[in-house]
């Protein structure tokens, strides 16, 4: 069968998606090429559509069956009372200063302890043993200790030592307690991506003429840490979620300022206003996460660096 010049030319215009013909200066999709995405665009159009519908319908759903609970009346005079939380939101809001201080600081150290930590486990060489038995034992203790457990050893335990020198600053002790807590399981955040990177890396600093403490610090650390971003960030926001705990001590924080509204007035609406402030602050943060992760996936996917 003879296919002319013309056939064959129409067909390879026909199959070659956003090529133009030979000469031309301008891109010109074609037919097919335009169909398809007006297809695409169409089916995003219905999908968003369905999914707002039925977004529409679950809430429109819920809420009937809330407020014809039979104790709903009650239920939204006790929990969501406006005038309790007109009153509670400014004082809300000067305790979560304390709050975000505690992420700043706990953080960076929970961030050194944490890496520190992993390090000293990672160790190689029988003279390190002991080392990397403190450092096992020290993630294993903590992270099979509930943090509210911790919280109250540490916040209650120490001033009733009465150690000269030693603070009784309900906030100081509350933070210390956090940053053991969350450093156990940094650290093994951190000892995962360590050792996720090949051995090769390393043999190869090492035949580069680095020795290994150079090795550690300028080819494996780097990789390891930029590779555990996303969990990283993910133990950041339940730190910033458990700064709550610290009022068990005392210290004013959101929700020890929702709580001494509460015991005045017996009204929960300050607890819901406490919870909503928090979940603002942790929304960005998570939404940050999640865009940090997907950044890596699509980098690790193309074969980027990482």
């Amino acid at each position: 069968m003879t296919v002319t010049k013309e056939e064959s030319g129409q067909e390879g215009a026909d199959d070659n998606d956003g090529m133009s013909g030979a000469g031309d200066d301008g891109y010109v999709p074609s037919k097919r090429r335009l169909d398809r995405e007006r297809y695409k665009r169409a089916r995003a159009r219905r999908a968003t559509a369905i999914a707002a519908l039925s977004t529409l319908v679950t809430g429109v759903v819920l809420y009937l069956v809330v407020v014809n609970a039979p104790g709903w009346p009650r239920t939204k005079e006790t929990f969501f009372d406006r005038q309790y939380a007109r009153e509670a939101f400014p004082k809300i809001l000067e305790g979560l200063w304390l709050n975000v201080r505690l992420l700043l600081i706990c953080g960076a150290a929970v961030l050194v302890l944490g890496m520190l930590i992993a390090v000293a486990r990672t160790l190689r060489g029988p003279v390190f043993f002991p080392l990397r038995a403190l450092a096992a034992a020290y993630t294993d203790f903590f992270r099979g200790l509930p943090l509210i457990i911790n919280l109250m050893i540490v916040v209650l335990g120490v001033p009733a030592l009465r150690l000269q020198g030693v603070t009784v600053d309900p906030v100081l002790l509350g933070g210390t307690a956090l940053t053991l807590t969350y450093s156990a399981y940094v650290a093994e955040v951190f000892r995962a991506g360590i050792e996720s990177v090949h051995p090769s890396q390393r043999a190869a600093a090492r035949s580069l003429g680095l020795t290994n403490r150079q090795a550690l610090r300028h080819v494996v650390l780097p990789q390891a840490v930029r590779r555990q971003v996303p969990p990283l960030l993910n133990d950041l926001v339940s730190l910033q979620k458990d700064t709550g705990l610290v009022s068990i001590g005392g210290a004013v924080d959101a929700v020890r300022a929702a709580d001494i509204i509460v015991g005045r007035s017996l009204n929960y609406t300050p607890y819901i206003v406490a919870g909503l402030v928090f979940v603002a602050l942790t929304i960005p943060m998570t939404r940050f996460t999640d865009w940090v992760t997907a950044r890596m996936d699509r980098r690790r996917a193309q074969g980027g660096a990482l």
